[in-house]
């Protein structure tokens, strides 16, 4: 959990972030200053330090934005944040005071509500998303201006720093639509489809009942493709616990796109093309985002004509497959995300073939 500490002194004005943050973090100061001009606040005009704690750990990204406009606006008496909750503050500005969403909402709301948070304000585009989580009260906030109820706008307008006493004005409730697993199913194929196939059925049947990993060897045309394409049709849905871990690795990676139909109850497919990296596979990065051995996680890893891939990333797959688990390791930290996947395979004979 990262927090944003905001300092005013005298001296010549000018903006520092430390902490190490990236270019996005740094160049959040211009996007920050441009804001707070443009719904009618004053940026301070004294020497400004902004740190990002733990100092010694990198931070990246545009999600501090408006944790450091919130603090700016704070430190300098423009306005008064509510004392009685612990508020975990998440969001991109733009310009023009506008929230933009951010992905990885859901890990980060989750961690927050384990560290005893009791709510989180944060773009009302990502706010469905954070609704996924039971336990945490959920602030939409669409503009910067939108802080303060119209009727404490009016009071700050003339003059007087602007008390939020509550943020129950931004209040988001869960939209109560019910989605099914198909909704999530990105494969059009159905098991049923396949007529005759008996023996390969029955292994196939083997490897969803018991995640056990399968390879497919035949000539072209034979159908190892199409069979395997359509063995997500017979796993069983993911459970509430599975969902969630689901869920939040496609948070994290920046690949849910419709949080507002809720928690993914469909097992992951995923098929990718024989010219991927290790780094691909397994996940990678300053700071490491999920590889496909992770989004697989709880479904299904295939890798169709197997010999086309690399050795590196295929030598890669050795210790997720033991462990169910990746583990990436940079100077400052290790990254370990789950991959309890079932792999499955298909190939020709023989390169001739």
């Amino acid at each position: 959990m990262i927090e944003v500490e905001v300092d005013l002194s005298s001296g010549i004005p000018q903006t520092s972030i430390i902490g190490l943050p990236d270019s996005a973090v740094r160049e959040s100061i211009e996007r920050v200053r441009s804001a707070i001009k443009n719904c009618g606040y004053t940026f301070p005009l004294q020497r400004v330090t902004i740190n990002l704690a733990p100092a010694d750990l990198r931070k990246e990204g545009s999600a501090f934005d408006l944790a450091i406009a919130l603090g700016l606006l704070t430190a300098s008496g423009q306005i008064t944040l509510p004392k009685e909750e612990k508020i975990l503050i998440i969001g991109e500005l733009s310009l023009e005071g506008g929230l933009r969403p951010v992905s990885g909402v859901l890990s980060m709301v989750d961690l927050a509500k384990r560290q005893g948070f009791t709510s989180v304000l944060l773009p009302k585009c990502n706010a469905e998303e954070a609704l996924l989580l039971e336990g945490m009260k959920v602030y939409g906030l669409s503009h910067l201006k939108e802080l303060a109820p119209e009727d404490e706008q009016s009071k700050g307008n003339q003059g007087g720093p602007l008390h939020i006493d509550s943020f129950q004005h931004l209040s988001v409730q869960p939209s109560g639509k019910e989605v099914s697993a198909d909704h999530f199913s990105t494969a059009q194929e159905d098991y049923s489809d396949v007529l005759g196939q008996l023996h390969v059925k029955r292994a196939l049947t083997i490897a969803a009942a018991g995640m056990h990993n399968i390879i497919l060897i035949g000539p072209p045309g034979t159908g190892k493709t199409m069979l395997i394409r359509r063995l997500p049709t017979i796993l069983p849905p993911l459970s509430q616990d599975e969902s969630l871990e689901v869920t939040k690795i496609f948070s994290a990676a920046g690949k849910l796109k419709e949080p507002e139909a809720g928690l993914i109850r469909a097992r992951p497919f995923r098929s990718p093309h024989h010219t991927i990296s290790a780094a691909g596979i397994v996940g990678g990065g300053t700071i490491p985002k999920p590889g496909e051995v992770s989004l697989a996680h709880k479904g299904i890893l295939f890798l169709d004509e197997l010999p086309e891939f690399s050795r590196g990333a295929l030598e890669v797959l050795r210790q997720p497959l033991e462990d169910r688990a990746v583990t990436i390791s940079r100077t400052k930290a290790a990254f370990t995300f789950p991959a309890h996947f079932i792999l499955a395979a298909s190939m020709n004979p023989c390169p001739c073939r």
